[in-house]
């Protein structure tokens, strides 16, 4: 996992193709600055602590007309050699984890053209790669290429010469696998910005206003950023903003332009993948089905065979896809889970396992607020039997880490700025698991008799010891649940309007899933240094999904544990996992028992918070 960052100032910014009327805002009435670069680098070094780097551009205006650049440390001088003022900076910063490559790198990267880029994601397809290439290297070389214009309908129009035969938007709508980006396209003088369709990488964007006149992106919110937020209105709009703000999926531009003033255009790009419009659109072909499909009739028992095996083939595939890292700072255990037992979690553990050389050791991360008799617990550690009969040659580490929350103010006060611009209870209880989860600062059991854990079971009489996860890779089962309907409301839509209603309900989950969760879920794991990688939003896990009649995602008319994610049960049968086939849904806050302690904490009791709605009601910054 990477930190990227870009701050632009001294240039005015047209906001007007984005924000739906949008007004220039005046300049900024404050000397203050409220979030500063160097708060910026603080956070992001800790999402990429292997390198930071910073590379500054500067911008001039000829005469209100040329635009001229130039890199920090050489000047701008007129015909007659006399110095000129600038207009406008661009500060672009990049803190890099290395998962790629055989040699370090430092970010941000800049080609022999000047081109500039900070890059967070992953390569996993749709550009060639080398399995010993660093894609960043690889992905910039690739946008060297590029041609200036700012759509695919560029052949007639295309100025470009040699071969550039794409545009920036063609170049990143063929990626496959999660990234966000900002690039300087120093031939045309245009700032190139996004995260991926789906949302897998968090990129948060500080739009102008009165206060803060700059545009900055970066990766997270700095601590001190979220004291400021209730301060902000946005001027020109009836909404009140936070300082951060999401910024959409998608590809933006910044074009710059010297008229008068130094301005900057931004637009947003339509992606020209048609793959990933589908999936942006998430339209199911067999929703409703009729009364003899429900009766075994539309698919013989060997075709469902054909399905499960379908979706195991892919998410094993995706797996694998997700085991890709470098040899530098690989450690012993490369690529942990974070691990409650579950159905999701067993399925990505016996997956990583079939994917995974079998010299490493594998982590399983599990939280817990009540100790051993959180639900989460005691599912992990009958989980990590049913694995270790699955796999007796694996080293299965379950790594145990408790937490009282009462103890952990400072790190509750952090995780606030972590979650930031998401800003209630159910999502400060989330991001606290997430955070304790990936840090991997637990214990491990060991039999007393001198064997390893690994070889027992948690029945017999075992030691803990301490032990600190250096797994740099956590798979997250994030997207099971939106897809196969998973959560307690989806049961609650089918009963109030069927399998059309339940439909959209698992639509509109899928299509605001990068808001309400993705990003979210990065900042807090991104964090301790780790990158986050969900097998089940891989692209063409989802369109596999999709392509499958509904009432074989699931059947809700059954129990929980059963008609819940009917298709994820089944491929956990085919992994040789029967006891996890049959676990119902718990959510992290309720399985690790976050949510209660919560409760007690800020409402009182479990009862007071629920007649306070505790899940949606905001918090207060400490």
């Amino acid at each position: 996992m990477c930190g990227i960052a870009l701050v632009i100032s001294g240039v005015g910014i047209n906001l007007s193709n984005v924000i739906p009327d949008y007004l220039p805002s005046q300049e900024s009435t404050s000397e203050t600055i409220l979030c500063s670069v160097d708060d910026i680098k603080a956070a992001l070094t800790r999402r990429g602590p292997d390198s930071i780097g910073s590379k500054s551009i500067f911008l001039h205006a000829d005469d209100g007309t040329a635009l001229r650049s130039s890199p920090e440390g050489s000047e701008i001088v007129d015909n007659c050699g006399l110095n000129t003022g600038l207009s406008g900076k661009l500060l672009f910063v990049g803190a890099t984890l290395q998962l790629r490559g055989e040699n370090p790198i430092r970010q941000p990267l800049v080609d022999d053209s000047g081109n500039i880029l900070v890059y967070n994601g992953e390569v996993f397809g749709g550009i060639e790669l080398d399995s010993d290439s660093n894609d960043t290297q690889v992905l910039i070389e690739s946008l060297r290429k590029c041609c200036n214009c700012c759509s695919h309908e560029h052949e007639s129009k295309c100025s470009s010469s040699g071969d550039r035969k794409y545009s920036v938007p063609e170049l990143l709508s063929t990626i496959r696998g999660p990234w966000a980006l900002i690039y300087w396209q120093e031939s045309s003088k245009r700032i190139w910005f996004g995260r991926d369709a789906l949302g897998r990488r968090s990129l948060l964007v500080h739009w102008p206003n009165k206060k803060d006149s700059r545009l900055m992106l970066s990766s997270v919110s700095p601590p001190d950023a979220i004291n400021e937020s209730s301060d902000f209105v946005y001027e020109n709009g009836p909404s009140e903003l936070n300082f951060w703000e999401e910024l959409p999926c998608g590809v933006y531009s910044l074009s710059m332009n010297a008229s008068e003033n130094l301005v900057g255009e931004v637009r947003r790009h339509n992606w020209t993948d048609p793959l990933l419009e589908e999936l942006i659109k998430w339209e199911r072909p067999f929703v409703e089905p009729k009364p003899e499909d429900l009766f075994d009739e539309m698919f013989s028992s060997e075709q469902r065979g054909h399905l499960r095996q379908e979706v195991l083939a892919a998410l094993k595939e995706s797996v694998r896809r997700r085991t890709i890292f470098s040899r530098i700072h690989q450690g012993s255990s490369p690529v942990a889970v974070l691990f409650s037992g579950g159905l999701d979690s067993m399925i990505l553990a016996a997956l990583l396992h079939e994917c995974l050389d079998p010299k490493f050791e594998i982590d399983l991360l599990n939280v817990s607020f009540d100790g051993q008799l959180a639900p989460d617990r005691i599912s992990a550690r009958a989980g990590v039997n049913e694995l270790r009969k699955m796999a007796s040659l694996r080293r299965w580490n379950l790594v145990e880490i408790d937490a009282e929350l009462s103890k952990l103010a400072l790190e509750t006060k952090h995780v606030m700025s972590l979650i930031s611009p998401s800003n209630t209870y159910m999502d400060l209880n989330i991001g606290i698991a997430l955070w304790l989860a990936a840090g991997g600062d637990g214990w491990v059991s060991e039999d007393i008799g001198g064997n390893d854990s690994n070889s027992g079971n948690y029945n017999s009489e075992h030691k803990r010891v301490k032990y600190k996860s250096d797994s740099r890779i956590l798979l997250v089962g994030a997207g099971a649940d939106e897809q196969c309907a998973g959560y307690g409301r989806h049961k609650t839509k089918y009963k109030q309007s069927s399998w059309v209603g339940l439909n959209e309900e698992m639509k509109l989950d899928m299509q605001r899933i990068w808001k309400r969760n993705l990003g979210r879920d990065d900042r807090c794991i991104a964090d301790n240094g780790k990158e986050a990688r969900f097998p089940f939003l891989d692209e063409d896990v989802i369109r596999l999904l999709l392509d499958i009649p509904l009432w074989e995602i699931a059947d809700l008319r059954q129990p929980s544990g059963v008609g819940d994610k009917k298709i994820l049960r089944e491929v956990a049968r085919m992994l040789n996992l029967p006891e996890a086939a049959v676990l119902p849904k718990r959510a992290i806050q309720f399985g690790s028992r976050i949510a209660r302690e919560s409760n007690r904490k800020n409402f009182g009791s479990n009862r007071a918070a629920n007649q306070a709605s505790a899940g949606s009601a905001l918090f207060q910054p400490i």
